[in-house]
């Protein structure tokens, strides 16, 4: 039998960039300002080079802008970046609110049922 060899994960979009656990974790530090990278790496108890690593595929997706302030690079949100993920996402809502109206609906239900007893 032949095993088909899986496909290499690239970071090339920002549905790959974001699987990785890190990277979504700089980004939610990212969300209050602009920071350097030791702070981001401290903060995530990880080394320079390795948050330097996501941050450099972050930046190439489109979702991280980086500027020079002085004698350090501050890394700061490009958030506009996270368009395609928001609009795959918002295909769900539609599903989780009928979802949300069902369970609503039945705890109604519920509360109806020991109001009689």
């Amino acid at each position: 039998m032949i095993v088909p060899m899986a496909r290499a994960a690239t970071t090339s979009d920002v549905f790959n960039a974001i699987a990785e656990p890190q990277r979504r974790d700089i980004l939610v530090l990212l969300r209050t300002g602009e920071r350097p990278v030791t702070e981001l790496a401290r903060e995530l108890g990880m080394t320079q080079p390795g948050a330097s690593k996501h941050l450099r595929v972050l930046r190439e997706v489109g979702l991280v802008r980086d500027r020079k302030a002085g004698k350090q690079r501050l890394y700061g949100l490009d958030a506009r970046g996270l368009r395609p993920v928001h609009e795959w996402a918002g295909g769900f809502e539609q599903f989780w609110n009928e979802s949300f109206d069902r369970l609503d609906a039945y705890v109604q239900e519920l509360k109806q049922a020991r109001q009689e007893e």
